[in-house]
């Protein structure tokens, strides 16, 4: 994937526990359009899982946390618990949870956002910006203790957000129509400030420093409203991924989040043999994003290293073999290995285009095929709960 060079001193190792964040739409079971929370929803949520659940930025979003993990096992159980508690008291509302990143056919001009002052503030401060927001994503969190260490593996992991970003595309479809893209929720989150790729920082210092001048301005109140693809975490001493579109199935979301924490290890692991992972120009990984973001894993990535555009299954397994000894100290394997069969099967981008395709095949019409999809996309929420 890339080339190694020197780096210099070794800090203490992190945790690199986890903490995973999910974002999902409300829909109703008959007609498969968007559904506002009804506030007894929200409350029989919180009652269940306290802080692990909130509202989103819109009022048929629902967003829930992972308490810290120390491995992957845990993760999957804490997600589990989370979708199924979700579904089953969205169901007593006619309701159902979907994980994806746009809706297929729901108009966002007709979306009201949470009456909440933080979602008060957004919606004044980025205007027309923030009335598109009908988009929802997936983040991992990986503790990384020491704040230099934070900054210095955000310069280096920049590198892999495009492949995650590859794997995770699940927003083909916006209002009715077919994008052409296979993640259209970064068109419309690209258009808030200060996000993209994040700037090469040299150290924590800077990184305070740069927050500290729109903080003096009052641009900003804090770093929760730095929204990059990768942050330090606002709340916890983390590194904080947030390319992914939010995946439609549980077994996905755990092998995205394995492979995040497994290549912060590798990356770690390198720093104590005094080497690093080579870094580009934001320019170049730039690239990369736009063809994660356009074609998903089908057109493969550019190897800058040895200067060739590269099939997806290649990478896919140079990738695994990279950090094999990073998931068997933290105990992934299983989920890294399945990284193979995800390239394999597709992202939920084809997925959702096959369902449509057989839909009008069988001479349903798109409205009725549009539906279909989110039939489908409710059917992979709920596998393996």
């Amino acid at each position: 994937m890339a080339s190694r060079g020197k780096r210099r001193g070794v800090m203490q190792e992190p945790s690199f526990t986890m903490g995973i964040e999910e974002e999902y739409l409300l829909v109703d079971t008959q007609s498969y359009a968007l559904a506002e929370a009804p506030e007894a929803l929200m409350e029989a949520c919180r009652a269940e899982l306290e802080h692990q659940v909130s509202p989103e930025f819109l009022q048929c979003q629902i967003e829930i946390g992972t308490k810290v993990c120390p491995t992957i096992g845990v993760a999957r159980e804490e997600l589990k618990k989370l979708r199924a508690t979700v579904s089953r008291h969205a169901g007593a509302h006619g309701l159902a949870p979907i994980a994806v990143s746009c809706h297929p056919f729901a108009d966002w001009a007709k979306q009201h956002h949470t009456r909440k002052e933080r979602y008060d503030t957004l919606r004044r401060d980025l205007a027309g910006v923030a009335q598109r927001m009908l988009i929802c994503g997936m983040h991992v969190h990986v503790g990384i203790e020491d704040k230099d260490m934070r900054i210095d593996l955000m310069n280096q992991f920049t590198y892999f957000l495009p492949h995650l970003l590859a794997l995770s595309c699940s927003s083909p479809y916006w209002q009715g129509r077919d994008t052409g893209l296979a993640s259209y929720r970064l068109t419309v989150f690209d258009n808030l400030p200060r996000t993209g790729l994040p700037p090469q920082l040299s150290s924590w210092a800077e990184y305070e420093r740069s927050v500290g001048a729109l903080v003096d301005l009052g641009v900003i109140e804090d770093s929760t409203k730095i929204w990059w693809d990768l942050r330090p975490s606002a709340r916890f001493p983390t590194l904080e991924s947030r390319i992914c579109d939010v995946s439609p199935r549980l077994e996905d979301t755990l092998t995205l989040a394995s492979l995040t924490q497994a290549t912060m290890r590798m990356l770690y692991r390198l720093a104590r043999r005094n080497q690093r992972w080579r870094i580009y120009e934001t320019f170049l990984v730039g690239e990369n994003r736009w063809r994660a973001q356009r074609y998903s894993t089908s057109n493969g990535m550019i190897d800058f290293g040895q200067r060739q555009i590269i099939k997806f299954s290649p990478l896919a397994e140079e990738w695994i073999e990279l950090v094999a000894e990073d998931a068997g100290v933290l105990r992934s394997v299983d989920e890294v290995a399945r990284l193979a069969e995800m390239v394999a099967g597709g992202p939920s981008a084809e997925r959702q285009r096959s369902v449509f395709a057989a839909s009008e095949a069988a001479g349903k019409d798109r409205d009725e095929a549009l539906r279909d999809v989110v039939r489908h996309l409710i059917e992979e929420f709920h596998e393996g709960l």
